[in-house]
């Protein structure tokens, strides 16, 4: 099959892969490439220096690419690029970066659901899922297996860790700890996704240790600091311990509490 063009569509200079599907009255940029078998469904912007991957779709009415939302974006040259089998509901906004040479970047097999915002400079990773209305604000970093709810707000410049999940209409103002359910305003981490990680194929043991240095970290009377030094010298040195106590350690912001 040769690339789908509707006869309303706008591509102008726009690249594309094999058995690509342009829609009804889609538009692209000059700049835009499109990745093979992926799908642009109608009434599609897609702008700016857009890289878009293989086994994508986008329902109606997404917005693509166009520049951030942000006073500083002085026209220049900035990037959107977009990994492979990502779902784009309808509405769903996705802003490039705003300093010269740089990207709004995301992952492959996310789901986001509609009306779902990725402002400049964010990083996303893989096997994502971004309920109705979640929105992040520029340069936040979400790891792999992150679930937000509908309505979640994350802060500029927080980061979220690997299978975190946050519930609905909860405002993110500080990095979340990979592994934890946060929920509530002012957001707090209420205990392990405990469903998420069996779901994936945590063992017992690994679920069970992941739980005691929570425990630490979140339920005993220590603070951040204390809790570090406790892990570090009672617990071993797994995987998992290595990469909380990393993502703790590498924070800017703090974390959720």
């Amino acid at each position: 099959m040769s690339v789908i063009i509707h006869p309303t569509a706008i591509t102008n200079k726009a690249q594309f892969g094999e058995d690509v599907e342009i829609g009804p009255y889609v538009i692209l940029g000059d700049d835009v490439k499109i990745g093979d078998r992926t799908k642009l469904m109608a009434n599609i912007f897609v702008d700016g220096w857009t890289e878009i991957g293989a086994d994508n779709v986008f329902f109606p009415y997404s917005s693509i690419g166009t520049i951030p939302q942000d006073l500083k974006y002085d026209q220049c040259k900035s990037y959107t690029k977009i990994g492979d089998n990502n779902t784009f509901r309808e509405f769903v906004t996705i802003n490039r970066s705003t300093e010269s040479e740089t990207s709004t970047l995301i992952g492959n097999n996310n789901l986001f659901m509609a009306y779902a915002h990725v402002a400049h400079n964010c990083q996303v990773g893989d096997r994502n899922i971004f309920a109705n209305v979640a929105t992040l604000a520029g340069h936040v970093v979400v790891h792999n297996n992150v679930i937000l709810g509908g309505l979640v707000g994350v802060h500029q410049f927080c980061r979220l860790g690997d299978f975190a999940i946050v519930g609905g209409a909860t405002a993110i103002r500080k990095d979340v700890v990979p592994y934890g359910t946060v929920q509530g305003e002012p957001a707090k981490v209420r205990g392990l996704n405990l469903i998420g990680l069996k779901r994936h194929g945590f063992s017992n043991e690994v679920i069970k240790n992941v739980k005691e240095i929570y425990r630490i970290i979140y339920f005993s009377n220590l603070n951040t600091q204390q809790a570090m030094e406790k892990l570090d010298k009672d617990f071993d040195d797994s995987e998992e311990l290595k990469y909380i106590v990393k993502f703790i350690k590498e924070s800017e912001r703090g974390i959720v509490k």
